[in-house]
């Protein structure tokens, strides 16, 4: 089965200074992986890499078949808006337009509104009275759970999730991660889930550890897999 993400020989720095180098790994439709690593190690540049929203230094991503370090700016804007789901750290909801609003981006920017997609997405995440409100109205684990539902709800086939869990409760993060794992096996999209979470990881197929030193020794017994960064 041809790999939805290949990622080969990444290297990224800042400035003189090494963010990561020799990332090596790959994500198959259907895969949830984890990727963990001490804060500042460079997990969430890593994942904007992958979008096209940031440039590696060295190395290749491949992205359902095309390959990002090499495509122009008009390509890399299409992979974002039909084949990648991107659930960023710091929300970046729109806070002009309702919840529902939000959440209706993506279809919407494809030429294809669906108001009961929208609001089945906002139901499975726990905001199904909440469409209209605007985003100052809500808390800062509803925006998060705003942010998820946007980046599934147009049926991505790579799911980035940075941190998706972080603002919330661990009932709710449990439902979240379910809901990520659904689109994962239904749909057969590949999830590329960055957590600092041991009950997320619970969700992963495999788990990466990007690390500053290279591949280290499990530190908490989670880790299944590594990715390096040296």
């Amino acid at each position: 089965m041809p790999h939805m993400l290949q990622v080969e020989g990444l290297g990224k720095r800042c400035g003189t200074v090494p963010v990561f180098s020799d990332v090596d790994f790959a994500l198959a439709g259907g895969e949830f992986v984890a990727l963990v690593g001490e804060s500042g190690v460079g997990k969430s540049t890593l994942l904007n890499c992958i979008a096209g929203l940031d440039e590696a230094d060295t190395g290749r991503i491949t992205v359902d078949g095309v390959e990002v370090t090499r495509a122009d700016a008009r390509e890399r804007a299409r992979l974002r808006r039909v084949v990648l789901g991107f659930v960023f750290q710091a929300f970046h909801v729109l806070p002009h337009l309702s919840v529902a609003e939000n959440v209706a981006l993506p279809l919407l920017l494809q030429g294809r509104p669906d108001a009961a997609r929208v609001q089945a997405m906002l139901e499975a995440v726990g905001l199904g009275a909440l469409g209209a409100r605007q985003p100052a109205q809500l808390s800062g684990g509803e925006l998060q759970r705003v942010a998820i539902a946007r980046a599934c709800v147009h049926r991505p086939r790579l799911i980035l999730a940075d941190e998706p869990t972080g603002n919330l409760d661990p009932a709710t993060a449990a439902r979240v991660l379910a809901l990520l794992h659904a689109q994962v096996r239904q749909a057969g999209a590949a999830c590329l889930l960055v957590t600092h979470s041991q009950a997320a990881t619970q969700h992963a197929d495999r788990v990466l550890r990007l690390s500053a030193t290279g591949i280290d020794a499990p530190a908490t017994g989670f880790e299944r897999a590594a990715a390096t960064s040296r």
